[in-house]
């Protein structure tokens, strides 16, 4: 067949609706990281709640700017030998025309980088909840810095970048089971393979010390989750983004119900931190099925997403690795699920017109989701270890002993997430004598 003609007038045009949406989206993918921060703000003790806002706030900043600097450009620049990208031209941002067009898009390259940005800031604060209560600050950002710039914006390039190899031979990740969720988890057991288990760990009660807290988290991530989703086709013009939005409720919902029933047998109980673990495992594992997968199989994805990951952050306390806040068993564990059931129950009727086994195509699916998938965990699981590794030797990942268990906030912040000194008037001061109380004293009379 001789090849097609495109015409000038054929050629996609600026579309100020898909640009609006996008921007929306990208919008809605920003919130999901202090969403995020307050998940995993309430999941840890009372003296380590700043420190696990921070560890996901400082990624918004460091990572942007290395995105403009160099890291866009690395991702989703001039293929070279399908390993990564490059791009003279996008260095800073500076060469980009306000209206020039993502190749085959109908949305600015600027409007693609912001959203692609706003992956690049959730994957590695993604990382942190498995680091809670003992990493220092000054190691954590550092690791953030080194981790995008070796980890994640090669993984990106593989996954989405045109000549990528894992997007080349046809792997299919509609958002991020690779890129992010399974680049996060594979990493999060690297690191703590290295700086070991928390002071007290399988002795100590290490309960979240705001449940409401961690519900308004997972409210944030589900809603902030639709822009990451649907946004991820990158406009809204055939209905696949619209089957993304609908498979990822679907997903969402089926697997909290089947994480809470799995909890009842199990443990006797439906409790709210399953009912918000039992959500993201089902966010996470749509993630890269939902475009691929009938509403029908958004189900079945969410279901066997939803037990499985209940079952694996068990595995933390057999193997003895402290996951603390058991982003291998639902990060890694869903990534993992959701990318590899695309080669059972992917319809030929979303995004493309590969099948599954289940709908008459074979496993040659499966077997190229196994090829990325076990790539990026294998990739990230090792370098995040060397790069713990190598910071542990250097300038030291964990904070002392003593300031771990008198608290992280106030050794590494010097703040406290709540402060009650104003309650109860004199009650409160009676406990303070000499010149503090005296000149205490001496600012209330005032």
């Amino acid at each position: 067949m001789a090849p097609a003609i495109t015409l000038a007038a054929d050629a996609p045009t600026l579309s100020s609706a898909n640009t609006g949406f996008m921007l929306i989206c990208s919008a809605l993918v920003m919130l999901m990281t202090p969403g995020l921060a307050f998940f995993y703000g309430g999941m840890v003790r009372v003296k380590s709640t700043l420190n696990m806002l921070m560890m996901s706030f400082i990624s918004l900043g460091i990572v942007t700017i290395l995105w403009v600097l160099y890291g866009f450009s690395l991702a989703f620049g001039t293929d070279s030998g399908s390993l990564i990208g490059w791009n003279s031209d996008w260095v800073g941002l500076s060469n980009i025309g306000l209206t020039e067009l993502w190749d085959g898009y109908t949305i600015p390259v600027f409007v693609f980088l912001v959203f692609q940005l706003m992956f690049a800031i959730i994957t590695p604060a993604l990382i942190s909840g498995a680091l809670a209560d003992r990493v220092k600050f000054s190691a954590w950002a550092l690791f953030i810095t080194l981790w995008v710039t070796i980890v994640y914006f090669p993984v990106a390039h593989w996954v989405w970048g045109a000549g990528g190899w894992a997007f080349e031979l046809g792997v299919i990740d509609f958002a991020g089971g690779t890129a992010v969720h399974i680049n996060a988890g594979a990493a999060a057991l690297g690191v703590i393979l290295v700086i070991g288990k928390r002071v007290g760990f399988k002795k100590d009660p290490m309960r979240p010390h705001s449940l409401p807290l961690v519900m308004l988290g997972a409210g944030l991530l589900w809603f902030g989750w639709f822009g990451f989703n649907a946004g991820s086709w990158l406009g809204n013009d055939d209905g696949v983004g619209a089957l993304m939005f609908v498979n990822t409720q679907v997903a969402t919902a089926a697997a909290m119900l089947a994480w809470l029933i799995y909890e009842k047998i199990r443990h006797g109980a439906f409790t709210t931190l399953g009912a918000a673990s039992g959500a993201v495992a089902g966010l996470v594992a749509i993630t890269p099925s939902g475009g691929a997968v009938s509403p029908l199989g958004a189900i079945a994805v969410g279901v066997i997403a939803g037990v499985l990951c209940a079952m694996a952050v068990g595995l933390k306390y057999k193997f003895g690795y402290d996951d603390s806040l058991d982003v291998v068993g639902v990060h890694l564990v869903g990534g993992v699920v959701g990318s590899l059931l695309i080669g059972f129950f992917a319809s030929g009727k979303g995004q493309s017109e590969v099948q599954g086994l289940f709908y008459g195509g074979g496993l040659d699916q499966f077997w190229k989701q196994c090829a990325g998938v076990f790539a990026v965990l294998g990739y990230s699981l090792v370098v995040s270890a060397i790069l713990a590794f190598l910071l542990d030797r250097t300038i030291g990942m964990r904070v002392p002993e003593d300031d771990e268990v008198a608290g992280i906030d106030q050794a590494e912040h010097a703040e406290t997430a709540y402060d009650f000194s104003g309650a109860g008037g004199g009650a409160a001061r009676s406990n303070v004598t000499g010149p503090v109380a005296d000149s205490a004293s001496k600012k209330v009379d005032a």
